[in-house]
């Protein structure tokens, strides 16, 4: 059974990646990612505000005068609320490199320009294979228009890309006019990959305290469902990989994406609830599903339900949004 796979021009030897998370914050997490089968890591975001932090002294500044109003209660993050600075990821980059033989994937995480340019050389001299871009933006300027949000994120890419020979592959979230526009740009403006898709984790209003609260809920299956229309859309229409993220859950959920036309999957949540060695579950779903199904190799099954590829294209557009509304029952 061949599972190999080609992402941000490594060859994986399956498609199960581990997404960036807390789960890549000890190296013996990571090297037990390693012994359960995981090809490649994503490791844990560093922001753009610990960069910023470091060179400016963003604590300082952020923090006078925040409790001398009730309005200004935790606006922004405490220092000491950062896992590690940057000099410790760098030194993490290096200890992961020397303490497994898969890939090791930089995350760098925030919304400008600045830093990041100078640090994704220091990441590519640390030893990353690669470094992913998770560009986590929430626009609120009323005058800002898309086409200065969408050109934001190609600046980014190209100036980082200027600076580092190791692939970028840029993680996006779905909010976009036309996804399918976006996609075609950052491909144009040289992204060796696009995640789909990040999660804009929403907050909540703590009624006791009169706080503002980060909630996070661990994703489900039904998660799966947005960037697996995507990618099964973008499939042939663009040259950089495509790796799902969001509600792979199963060694199904991997099939399925891989049908769309994902290179690879990749999982968080799941190792969250039940351990990274749940990695090792998902690989063996696969095999006996593939196996069942005559199936010999992931590249047989990549793309073969996108949609260039299916019987009905319009399945993954409003006509399946047509069906699903006319034939639901209540029960």
């Amino acid at each position: 059974m061949d599972l190999t796979t080609k992402y941000l021009g490594m060859d994986l030897r399956t498609p199960l990646v581990v997404s960036a998370s807390p789960l890549s914050t000890k190296i013996d997490d990571i090297k037990k990612m390693e012994d359960s089968g995981a090809s490649a890591i994503v490791l844990y975001s560093l922001f753009e505000e610990q960069l910023i932090n470091e060179q400016y002294e963003l604590h300082y500044a952020t923090t006078v005068g925040t409790y001398s109003y009730q309005e200004a209660l935790t606006y922004f993050p405490e220092y000491d609320e950062f896992k590690t600075g940057p000099e410790e990821y760098l030194e993490q980059i290096t200890k992961a490199k020397a303490s497994v033989k898969i890939p090791v994937i930089a995350s760098l995480n925030g919304t400008n320009i600045g830093s990041w340019t100078n640090f994704a050389k220091k990441i590519e001299d640390a030893g990353a294979e690669a470094l992913e871009l998770n560009d986590y933006n929430i626009p609120t300027n009323a005058n800002l228009t898309a086409d200065k949000i969408e050109q934001s994120y190609i600046d980014i890419l190209k100036a980082v890309k200027s600076v580092i020979k190791i692939p970028v592959a840029m993680k996006l979230s779905p909010f976009f006019s036309n996804m399918a526009n976006m996609a075609k740009k950052l491909d144009d403006a040289g992204a060796d990959a696009l995640v789909l898709f990040n999660r804009f984790y929403q907050p909540d209003i703590d009624l006791e305290a009169l706080e503002i609260k980060p909630h996070i809920n661990l994703s489900t299956s039904q998660s799966m469902r947005l960037p697996l229309r995507w990618i099964a859309i973008l499939k042939g229409r663009i040259k950089a990989n495509l790796a799902a993220t969001s509600g792979i859950h199963s060694g199904f959920d991997v099939l399925k994406m891989l049908m769309a036309g994902a290179d690879v999957t990749m999982l968080c949540s799941i190792l969250l609830k039940y351990g990274i060695d749940y990695i090792k579950q998902i690989e063996k779903e696969m095999i006996d599903w593939m196996t069942e199904k005559e199936y010999e190799s992931v590249k047989q099954m990549q793309g073969s339900m996108s949609q260039i590829n299916v019987a009905d294209p319009s399945a993954f557009e409003r006509a399946q949004y047509m069906k699903a509304i006319t034939y639901y029952k209540v029960l």
